[in-house]
């Protein structure tokens, strides 16, 4: 897949005798929209790199509202970080929002995958980086702005991303409700 090794060469230098091994540690899924790769309550038992589609994260709250955690598009990991590292049961849904393609390796096989191939050590080591460093900004955001400049922020960055995903999903992810969102955008547009 040459998705995938663009975004390793990103990362790491690799040669393509050395990625045809580290492929064979993964395998490829297609995955309908909707369609979930992993419910609450289960072992998260793989991460997922998706090479075509969009996947989200999610819990439901105590009011029963679907809480959106989490995407990942083309080039992104998605998992429960935690319960995969710690082979124990998740506190989160992993769903597609789009017809996907994805790649998902499970923990053995990384452990195996680690093992044989030290340079991808250090690609997860940069992935994860740049996740944490991500999610340290988004934590600064919800706290330092209102919800309308949260919201003009993340569609001045991603504005492709707020055309892709449903309104209510984005809502979910911005902590908003839907009917919220849909009055920023008014407001925004008059």
């Amino acid at each position: 897949m040459e998705n995938f090794k663009a975004h390793l060469d990103k990362f790491i230098t690799i040669s393509d005798e050395e990625f045809t091994s580290v492929f064979t540690f993964f395998q490829i899924l297609d995955v309908k929209k909707k369609e979930c790769l992993m419910l609450e309550g289960e072992v998260c038992k793989f991460k997922y790199f998706v090479l075509k589609g969009c996947l989200r994260k999610f819990f439901v709250n105590e009011k029963g509202v679907e809480q959106t955690t989490e995407f990942a598009i083309e080039n992104w990991w998605i998992s429960d970080t935690f319960a995969f590292e710690k082979q124990v049961k998740s506190d989160f849904n992993i769903q597609s929002v789009e017809h996907s393609t994805v790649l998902a390796i499970d923990f053995h096989s990384q452990e195996l995958l680690l093992q044989k191939h030290p340079i991808m050590e250090r690609y997860f080591r940069m992935v994860y980086q740049t996740a944490y460093a991500a999610a340290e900004k988004r934590i600064r955001y919800i706290y330092e702005m209102t919800k309308e400049e949260y919201y003009v922020h993340f569609s001045t960055l991603y504005p492709w991303f707020i055309q892709r995903i449903p309104q209510y999903l984005l809502a979910s992810f911005l902590g908003f409700t839907p009917e919220y969102l849909s009055e920023i955008r008014a407001k925004l547009r008059s």
